[in-house]
Order: C-alpha cells, then sequence, then structure tokens
C-alpha cells in the first residue's frame, strides 16, 4: 500500500501546496518543518517551472521568483533529501509535464524514489496521455496522481478506478487562486469517486479559509491549500515559517 494512505489514516487531511525555492531552499524547508509541526497531513512541493499554466498570479510569481533565485530540479531534489533526515510524513511533488520530460522520466522518477518523494501530480498532463510517465513511475514506486475536474463529467470513473495514491478534485474552473466562495456542487464527483475506488481524495484550487476547508472536507478526504500559504510566504519571505505554521494549524483544526 502507498505511504500516501497514511495522509488520511487519521481522519481529514490538510495538504498545504509550497513552491521550493520561494524566497530560497533554505526557507522552504523550514516553512515544511512549520507545516508538519502544526498538522499537515502530506505536502506538495512545488519545482519551479517557467510557464506554469495551472496556476493563477500568486504561484506564477512564487515560480519566478525561485527561477530567479538559481532554483534548479537536482536542487530541489537535494532539499527533499535534507528534509527526509527527519520529515515522515508523504510529500509529492507537483509541477509540469516539461520538468519531467526535460530531466528524463525514468531518471526523474528513480531520483524521486531515491529521496524520498511518494507521488507525482502533473497538473498539464491529460490522463489519457499519462502512458510514458506512468510506467516509470510505477518502476520506481512513485504514484501518478490523477486530477478530476468538474468538466471531468463521463471520465470521472475512468480516472477513479485507475487512481494511485490519492485523487486531487479540482473544485473549480480556471487557476489556483483565492476565492471568495466556492461555488461548484462536489458531492456528485466525490460519490462516482467513492463508487468506483477506496482511493481517498481531496479538493484544492481556491481554498483559504478554514470555513471552506472545513466545507471540502465534509464531503472529500481532506483540503489543499497553495495560493494562500504562498501570499504568506510572500508577504514574510524569510521570516514566514512560524507564519505558515500559524495558518497550517488553523486549517487543520478547522477539518479534524
Amino acid at each position: 500500500m502507498s505511504k500516501i494512505a497514511d495522509a488520511f489514516k487519521n481522519g481529514k487531511a490538510f495538504i498545504p501546496f509550497i513552491t521550493c525555492g520561494d524566497p530560497d531552499l533554505e526557507t522552504t524547508a523550514k516553512i515544511v518543518r512549520a507545516s508538519v509541526e502544526n498538522g499537515a497531513d502530506l505536502i506538495e512541493l512545488g519545482i519551479p517551472f517557467s510557464d506554469p499554466t495551472a496556476e493563477g498570479p500568486v504561484i506564477q510569481g512564487a515560480n519566478i521568483r525561485a527561477l530567479a533565485g538559481g532554483v534548479t530540479t537536482d536542487k530541489v531534489f537535494g532539499l527533499v533529501e535534507e528534509l527526509r533526515r527527519d520529515v515522515k510524513i508523504p510529500l509529492v511533488f507537483m509541477t509540469y509535464a516539461n520538468v519531467v520530460f526535460s530531466y528524463g522520466a525514468e531518471r526523474f522518477m528513480a531520483k524521486c524514489s531515491e529521496t524520498g518523494i511518494d507521488g507525482v501530480i502533473l497538473p498539464d498532463m491529460p490522463f489519457e496521455e499519462k502512458g510514458e510517465f506512468s510506467v516509470e513511475a510505477k518502476k520506481y514506486g512513485i504514484d501518478l496522481i490523477s486530477l478530476i475536474a468538474p468538466t471531468s463529467a463521463d471520465r470521472v470513473s475512468m480516472i477513479a478506478r485507475e487512481a494511485e495514491g490519492f485523487i486531487y478534485i479540482v473544485s473549480s474552473l480556471g487557476v489556483t487562486g483565492v476565492r471568495s466562495e466556492i461555488r461548484t456542487d462536489l458531492s456528485d464527483i466525490v460519490r462516482m469517486i467513492r463508487d468506483n475506488t477506496d482511493v481517498p481524495c481531496a479538493v484544492g484550487f481556491g481554498i483559504s479559509r478554514p470555513e471552506q476547508a472545513k466545507k471540502m472536507a465534509e464531503i472529500s478526504d481532506g483540503a489543499i491549500v497553495g495560493s494562500a500559504i504562498i501570499r504568506i510566504m510572500e508577504q514574510y519571505g524569510r521570516e514566514a515559517a512560524p507564519y505558515v505554521g500559524e495558518y497550517v494549524k488553523s486549517m487543520k483544526d478547522a477539518i479534524r
């Protein structure tokens, strides 16, 4: 069984997303540890990319800052290796197909396995085109995590049946970013997922407040937050870790 399942075994999971290297990798490490200490169950680590098509302006800005600071995929792997000395919760990468393709799919998945990454999310990879990456991921025991959006419709059952690790439910159409409210009724999507798999599902895109996280966790197995955390990192820079920790605690408390 995947280690990712551990994130969901003690109730609802809170999953923060952190762009690696914004403002630097040392700060990223502090933020990851502060998140773990304050109840994060799984962490998504973003490998910076120059054209992050699923991201809104907040996370795009973080990618630009990280790349300008000289962050590379190899340096991110080095960060994971260092984190794994004491961070025991599941870690997954969220990045783009071109990052994996240019690194070499087999080399990338092998390095994930070697450093302690449990899964990979590629938001720009259509489910039907995952073949090249899924073969290499399976070979090295890495879960290739699927996304299901409100537009997935008749594909939900098919995606759910082949899901690994957990399923990332995209709450709203469009890119990542803080939303004042999430109007999409996701209960039908969750029901279809439950009918086809026991793999847990968590909702992301647009969640920023405890009451939103609570609502999304009530219908699924957890809540994912990115942009709201990146905003804190942008505001406090190298001093952001305790503020992110405080935020993570408030969100985890809300979904318990």
